[in-house]
């Protein structure tokens, strides 16, 4: 096994920042699952990582705000395989994949305005609009 995680061609993690625990898995396994800690839970900070840039650490940390806990840490965890390598092997994978899509550049907003026939549009319906609601109401005596 290595001792590193590849994250793409310029980023790769030691897996000395990231903290594995084990615990008791439900799930497939029968009686195994009631002797054995499949279940495995990974830990990482990326605030703290030497492995991160600080553009790619602030964009890390902004995108997955949601996803860090109050000490900054990303928490994964997986029990769904009946051993505790593969389900280590799935959570490397799928910090793997949550760090590729986090570390993708947003392209930059181009500033457009709306064209004048979609605006004509959208007066035209708003007139349309206007006179249906117009016709719904209750006559007047004063006409």
């Amino acid at each position: 096994m290595d001792d590193v995680l590849t994250i793409n061609e310029h980023l790769v993690i030691p897996l000395t920042e990231i903290t594995f625990s084990t615990s008791r898995a439900s799930g497939p396994g029968g009686q195994h699952v009631n002797k054995a800690e499949t279940r495995v839970q990974l830990r990482w900070n990326p605030s703290h990582s030497a492995a991160l840039t600080e553009p790619d650490r602030a964009l890390v940390c902004g995108r997955l705000a949601a996803r860090l806990t109050a000490t900054g840490d990303i928490i994964l965890a997986c029990g769904s395989h009946r051993s505790q390598r593969r389900n280590r092997q799935a959570c490397l994978d799928r910090l793997a994949r949550l760090l590729r899509v986090a570390l993708v550049p947003v392209p930059p907003r181009h500033k457009t305005r709306p064209t004048s026939g979609s605006r004509e549009k959208r007066l035209q319906q708003k007139k349309q609009r206007s006179d249906t609601k117009q016709r719904r109401r209750k006559p007047t005596d004063d006409d």
